[in-house]
């Protein structure tokens, strides 16, 4: 994947949450909630999605969604590429926790050569996915996104795996890490207590499962494929995501 990227960091940070946001839904992204998830105000927003319009990287009109064009898409793509695999090598190799990788792997992502990108992924030998669960998407910058729904969507009796882990709240994560649930695990919805209560799961496969409540924060922030399904939507850099 060839990008000519701008020097800017924070460039490079917008592109990157944009492309994050709507990774996992169709919704496109807005001033307001990309602010929001920068930590910035929303004038800095508006003045850097100018820029970012200047340098053709996204597409955007006064008071509507901001999207990705194809250049923006492919330096996105690239960014998700040098942030997930710098977090895959920090908890593989290095011994970070879950929770930890993000914010280092943010300070490393800007530092780091092409060439040392590829020289890591091929160190961990090519992984297809963050220690999250989130997709790595390749050198030629295609991402297979795999066909999952957030479990508290999901009804009672049905059955699946947990494929990716919300990394948004490290407060979650280390109690999900003191839970053990983790990638991978399979689970079953039971049904939710009455009035509203928390959602039951059934946790493990039948021979050894627990059951636990969980709350609904924790029921969004959790992604379950069906069991045998390994399809999903490829997304590369003159594309974007479909459902």
């Amino acid at each position: 994947m060839e990008v000519v990227k701008p020097t800017s960091s924070s460039v490079e940070d917008y592109v990157k949450v944009i492309y994050a946001y709507t990774e996992w839904q169709d919704k496109p992204i807005n001033s307001s909630q990309l602010a929001t998830r920068l930590g910035v105000a929303n004038s800095s927003v508006s003045e850097m999605v100018r820029k970012l319009k200047d340098l053709g990287l996204v597409d955007h009109q006064p008071y509507s969604s901001i999207t990705l064009t194809s250049q923006g898409l492919s330096l996105a793509l690239a960014m998700v590429r040098r942030h997930r695999l710098l977090e895959t090598y920090l908890a593989q190799e290095l011994g970070y926790r879950w929770d930890q990788v993000h914010d280092e792997a943010e300070l490393l992502e800007h530092a780091v050569s092409d060439t040392f990108i590829e020289r890591l992924s091929e160190k961990l030998g090519h992984p297809t996915r963050d220690p999250h669960g989130d997709p790595i998407p390749g050198p030629d910058g295609k991402i297979n996104l795999p066909q999952a729904h957030r479990l508290v969507e999901l009804d009672a009796g049905h059955r699946g795996e947990i494929i990716r882990i919300s990394d948004e709240n490290p407060q979650l994560l280390r109690y999900l890490d003191e839970e053990r649930i983790e990638l991978d695990a399979a689970v079953e919805v039971v049904g939710r207590k009455p009035f509203g209560g928390s959602l039951i799961v059934r946790l493990g496969d039948s021979a050894q499962h627990r059951e636990l409540d969980l709350s609904d924060e924790i029921g969004e922030a959790l992604w379950v494929q069906d069991v045998g399904v390994h399809d999903g939507c490829t997304v590369d850099e003159g594309s974007a995501p479909t459902r």
